[in-house]
């Protein structure tokens, strides 16, 4: 395209973008009413012809209109015209969709009217349309077909098949170098663990200093304990791991003391209970003697024990809980491990990019001299550019004196107008409070005038009001002192009902706590005999700790150990 071909499709495809719905209007209901059985590709099309005779129909001429649209199929081309400019379609909701996007007066001025105006030369146009298209569907030209003969060739001899060419090698497009940001972390990661391990130090030491501030609370036996691992601790590991080991110790040492602690001191604390505590425990021992007593039903009928499951399975469970944990020590500390690993590579990385800001310090320092050089000189020609300029404003100090001097003659003269108004504002005003204050002084005087206020009342007759259950208010208060007196009777009726319901359910409180206590007699004897017999099971050795495990501190170890030197040389 040249230069204005190319203008003019930039121009229709913008202004199609801007004016998008008040062309989807037009569009629809095209698609709905005429064009019902046309594709919705040609959406389009419809939209740029729309667009075309509504704003720029006056720029490009009826004549270019008409070859554009003659370029395009006859038939959709003449049922869109006839279906746009209709006469009554575009005085009536035409124009009242367009005024919903903006103001009526602009819509029927700047785009109805014009269409109007060009209705009857676009009439022309479709009326030209209408008889194409009917000489195209009159006049049917006859075609002969033509009928094909069998070409005379020369049967080809059977040739060779050649030998197989080698295959050609196929080159590998060279691949894109992988960015360095790849083994950059981010900052934001860095950051986040540098709070991360400042708040764990924080609680450990918040928590440590708690843990020996309960020292009276404690017993004296797991005092000694925790201050024995503490001074081992201190004399074998540096100051800086004291906090984590001392930290996991001590937990081990008071886990370990509550454990041993004997069931009995636990199971003969005394609890207060309340009625619902004393409810709830009652019908919780009366369900376990329902279920003991069914069970022991069916055993007589000669049903299983499934203690014996219960118990391997218990057995097994807690062997897959230690695999478990196991499994979860060996990840932390594998996590832990490639921490400290990743901590290093940092560091390293840090020292060379420290190498490199040296250098562009460096590099940055003679670019800036070379800078403040270059901004001397810059200065010393713009003070001689103010010079000259501060010359040539001399006399226009003269000219805004003048200015100056007949602004303050008008603002005076304005003074002088509007002190006038104002006197003759404060006269009007007055006379308005005055004839205010002459009235006020009228009501205050008929305001003032005695009048008879009292009004003798006999309390035993009625209103006179003429109402069903009309009473004086003597008969009234006398109804009431009834009313009274039949309401206390019914509240000491009703508290004598209530005391009775709570002496029988004081008596049936105490019946539960009589069962309760049976019920935790006989469980307590049960638990002593089965902690004993658990006892005596249990062996004392303590189980040693997984070798993965082992390893994999001893390696934490030694990573945190080369980081710290590497961090002291930083």
């Amino acid at each position: 395209l040249n230069v204005t071909e190319e203008k003019f499709v930039l121009d229709t495809l913008a202004g199609c973008t801007e004016y998008k719905s008040i062309l989807d209007v037009v569009v629809n209901a095209f698609y709905v009413q005429d064009g019902r059985y046309c594709p919705i590709s040609e959406r389009n099309l419809y939209i740029v012809i729309c667009y075309l005779a509504t704003f720029q129909l006056e720029e490009i001429g009826l004549q270019r209109f008409s070859r554009i649209v003659k370029s395009l199929d006859t038939a959709k081309m003449q049922q869109f015209l006839r279906f746009f400019f209709n006469d009554l379609y575009l005085n009536t909701w035409i124009k009242d969709e367009w005024s919903h996007f903006y103001d009526s007066v602009y819509v029927k001025e700047n785009w109805i009217d014009p269409l109007l105006r060009w209705q009857p030369k676009v009439q022309q146009l479709i009326e030209k349309l209408t008889d194409k298209l009917s000489n195209r569907t009159t006049t049917v030209k006859t075609s002969r077909v033509t009928q094909p003969k069998k070409f005379n060739l020369t049967v080809p001899k059977p040739r060779a098949i050649p030998p197989p060419s080698p295959a050609p090698l196929s080159v590998l497009p060279k691949r894109q170098p992988v960015p360095p940001s790849i083994y950059k972390p981010p900052k934001e990661r860095k950051q986040l663990e540098e709070i991360k391990t400042k708040n764990i130090q924080k609680a450990k030491i918040i928590f440590s200093l708690k843990l020996f501030n309960l020292a009276p609370f404690i017993c004296f036996k797991f005092l000694c304990r925790i201050i024995s691992v503490v001074l081992v601790l201190w004399s074998q590991i540096s100051c800086e791991q004291y906090l984590e080991v001392v930290w996991e110790s001590v937990l081990a040492q008071y886990f370990e003391e509550l454990t041993k602690q004997p069931q009995d001191l636990i199971d003969n604390i005394p609890i207060k209970l309340n009625t619902a505590a004393i409810l709830r425990e009652g019908a919780l021992y009366q369900r376990k003697l329902e279920e003991e007593l069914k069970r022991i039903e069916n055993l007589q009928q000669g049903a299983g024990d499934p203690s014996e499951f219960l118990e391997w399975q218990k057995q097994m469970r807690g062997k897959d809980l230690e695999e478990q944990l196991t499994e979860i020590e060996c990840r932390r500390l594998q996590g832990k491990l490639s921490y400290e690993e990743a901590v290093l590579a940092h560091q390293n990385v840090i020292q060379e990019n420290r190498k490199k800001a040296d250098l562009l310090r460096d590099e940055k320092a003679e670019l800036m001299h070379l800078y403040a050089e270059k901004r001397l000189q810059e200065q010393k020609e713009m003070k001689e550019l103010v010079e000259q300029v501060m010359e040539g404003h001399k006399n226009v100090k003269q000219v805004k004196a003048k200015i100056q001097e007949y602004k303050q003659q008008i603002v005076q003269q304005v003074c002088e107008e509007s002190e006038e108004l104002l006197r003759q504002a404060l006269e009007e005003k007055e006379d308005e409070n005055r004839k205010r204050y002459e009235l006020i002084q009228q009501i205050r005087a008929l305001e003032s005038t005695p009048s008879m206020r009292h009004k003798f009342v006999d309390l035993t007759e009625t209103g006179g009001h003429g109402l069903f259950g009309e009473m004086s208010i003597v008969e009234l208060r006398e109804r009431l002192a009834l009313l009274k007196e039949a309401q206390k009777a019914a509240e000491e009726e009703k508290r004598d009902q209530i005391i009775h319901e709570k002496q029988a359910k004081e008596q049936l409180i105490l019946d539960k706590l009589d069962q309760i206590s049976q019920f935790r007699a006989e469980l307590g004897r049960a638990a002593a005999l089965k902690q004993e017999e658990k006892k005596k099971s249990q062996s004392g050795e303590r189980p040693m700790k997984d070798e993965r495990i082992l390893n994999l501190q001893k390696k934490i170890v030694e990573k945190t150990m080369e980081r710290k030197k590497q961090a002291e040389l930083l």
